[in-house]
C-alpha cells in the first residue's frame, strides 16, 4: 500500500486568541507541527495541543519560528547562524519539556515560516538548524523542502530527513510555490488538492500551475490548519486518501 504523512501546524494561539479547530483536525493528520512561543504559541497553549496529540496518537513536532509575533514569523529576519542555532535549540527545548511531561515522545522538526524558506535556501542558516536539532536528539527528523539546504545539512548532521510538500498551494514552473499574494497560489477545493496529492504519491510528480508536469518527491504534505473551512478540507482529503489505497502514515513509523 502507497503511504504519506500529513502534517498540520497547530497551536498557533497566544495569550487570549485562539487560532484554529485543532482538536479536530488531528483526527485527520498523522504529524502535528507545534509553534514554540516565538511566531504564536504560549506555555498553556503548547501543553494543551501536546496533551491533544498524545491522546490521539498523533505524531509531535518542534515549528521553531523567527521571534515576531507582530508578522506571524513571515517577516524575513537578519540573524546570524549562532542566533538561527540558538533560536531554534531555545524552542526545542521548551517543546520537548511538555513532550516529556505528557509522556510522549518528540519526532520532529519544522522551521516556520520566513525562517524555513531562509534555510531552505541559506547554507549556513540550515547548518545552524540542523546542529540544533541534532544536539537535542539525534534521533530527530527534519523537515524541509525538496532539495533544499536545509535536508542536505540535516543529512549532514546524522539526521533522518522529509521532503515536504503542500496540498493547498500550486507550484511554478521551477518547482517553487507560487507565493501567496498571486493568483491562483492557493488550491480551494479538496478534490482538486487530493488529486495533486494523489499524483505526488504514486508518480512522484505535480503539474505546475502554467499545466507543465514537475519531479517532485514528498515524504510529508502539510495541510494549513488557519483557513476557514481547514477541518473539512482535512477530512476531505483524508477520505479520497483512503479511497485511492493510500495510508496515512507518521514519517517513520
Amino acid at each position: 500500500m502507497s503511504r504519506i504523512d500529513l502534517n498540520c501546524d497547530m497551536g498557533e494561539g497566544f495569550g487570549a486568541y485562539r487560532l484554529g479547530r485543532d482538536a479536530e483536525l488531528l483526527d485527520y493528520v498523522s504529524s502535528a507541527n507545534i509553534a514554540c512561543g516565538f511566531h504564536a504559541g504560549d506555555p498553556a497553549t503548547m501543553r494543551t495541543t501536546v496533551q491533544l496529540c498524545v491522546r490521539k496518537g498523533v505524531a509531535i513536532g518542534a515549528h521553531p519560528g523567527l521571534p515576531d509575533l507582530n508578522g506571524f514569523g513571515r517577516r524575513e529576519m537578519a540573524i546570524t547562524p549562532n542566533e538561527a542555532y540558538e533560536l531554534t535549540l531555545y524552542q526545542l527545548g521548551a517543546l520537548q519539556a511538555f513532550v516529556h511531561a505528557e509522556g510522549g515522545r518528540l519526532q520532529h522538526v519544522k522551521p516556520h515560516g520566513a525562517l524555513y524558506h531562509m534555510a531552505a535556501k541559506r547554507h549556513e542558516l540550515a547548518a545552524a538548524i540542523a546542529a540544533a536539532t541534532a544536539s537535542v536528539s539525534a534521533e530527530l527528523t527534519l523537515y524541509g523542502p525538496p532539495g533544499s539546504e536545509l535536508l542536505r545539512a540535516g543529512a549532514a548532521a546524522g539526521l533522518r530527513t522529509a521532503s515536504e510538500a503542500f496540498a493547498d498551494r500550486t507550484y511554478r514552473r521551477d518547482g517553487v510555490l507560487t507565493p501567496r499574494g498571486e493568483a491562483g497560489a492557493l488550491i480551494e477545493s479538496a478534490a482538486d488538492a487530493a488529486a495533486q496529492l494523489v499524483r505526488l504519491v504514486r508518480e512522484g510528480k505535480v503539474r505546475s500551475l502554467d499545466g507543465e508536469d514537475l519531479p517532485l518527491h514528498a515524504d510529508t504534505i502539510c495541510l494549513h490548519g488557519d483557513g476557514a473551512h481547514a477541518v473539512e478540507f482535512a477530512r476531505d482529503i483524508r477520505a479520497l486518501l483512503a479511497s485511492s489505497g493510500i495510508a496515512v502514515l507518521p514519517v517513520g513509523s
